[in-house]
């Protein structure tokens, strides 16, 4: 009975044993997984810290990048103002140049037409010739619409008229050369303008230009300008030449072409003319 129970006591003992061991075999092998759990999640962890690494890494790139481009940018918006600068200046200078080569033109048209009005005016010594010479000119290179041209008798008295263009002739023979516009112009000599307009009224005793005909200082004559074309929107400088032009070689060829007309009965040709101060140079 003795023996059983002893028996049967290790028995119970050596199954306890086996149940520890089996115990401490399974601790150790959960041990076992978990080391390996960890050591896997280590190596999950190390992986996402070497992504990050390398992400931090790639932004910092694309940061220095954007910073160059933006650099390149700003200089070549820099760039980009600068030709845009020089082309303006470039531009406004080309701009000078073809308003400077514009002026230039119209000054070499203006010496042309002064030109060809004084040639015109000496090319003929025709009397009724010189009168259409000068209507041409005042028509065609001053713009005039509306003018005339008269003689300031010696003695004074009204104007004789030599050319009426767009009024009558009997009402200009009616103006006084000694008092109003044209009888300050024949006292001073000096021409006679007022501030341009398309506008302004024709009145006979205000002309809107009044120029002197003059031989050696002396007024023998008036060009009365009283309205411009419609074209002509101001008076240019040529305007002004050709006042000139017709305040002397005006009055040098209607008195030559008078004279030459008066006497062209007596001397029929040039060397009439010649022959007679010949003979009287010999003469003398």
């Amino acid at each position: 009975m003795v023996h059983d129970k002893k028996g049967k006591e290790r028995d119970d003992v050596g199954e306890g044993k086996d149940d520890a061991r089996q115990e401490v075999v399974q601790i150790v092998k959960r041990g076992a997984e978990f080391t390996e759990e960890v050591l896997k999640e280590n190596e999950r962890l190390r992986y996402r810290v070497a992504q990050l690494e390398t992400a931090q890494s790639s932004v910092g790139k694309d940061d220095s990048l954007v910073a160059e481009l933006l650099a390149k940018i700003r200089r070549l918006e820099h760039e980009r103002s600068e030709i845009g600068r020089r082309f303006a200046e470039v531009e406004a200078e080309n701009q000078n140049f073809a308003n400077r080569y514009i002026e230039i033109e119209n000054e070499n048209n203006n010496l042309l037409n002064i030109y060809v009005a004084s040639y015109q005016l000496h090319s003929t010594l025709d009397f009724h010739e010189v009168l259409q010479i000068l209507i041409e000119i005042i028509l065609n290179f001053v713009g005039a619409e509306v003018f005339a041209i008269g003689l300031v008798p010696e003695g004074g008295g009204p104007l004789r008229p030599l050319i009426v263009e767009g009024m009558e002739r009997d009402e200009l023979a009616s103006l006084a050369t000694d008092s109003g516009v044209v009888g300050d112009v024949v006292a001073s000599g000096e021409p006679r303008f007022v501030e341009f307009s398309e506008s302004r009224e024709v009145k006979l005793r205000d002309p809107g230009i009044c120029v002197p005909l003059k031989i050696k200082g002396q007024v023998i004559g008036v060009v009365l300008i009283y309205r411009f074309l419609q074209q002509k929107t101001e008076l240019a400088a040529v305007d002004h030449e050709l006042f000139t032009l017709l305040a002397g070689h005006a009055a040098t060829a209607i008195f030559a072409s008078k004279l030459y007309t008066d006497s062209k009965r007596k001397l029929k040709t040039i060397q009439g003319f010649i022959d007679l101060m010949t003979s009287e140079g010999a003469a003398g």
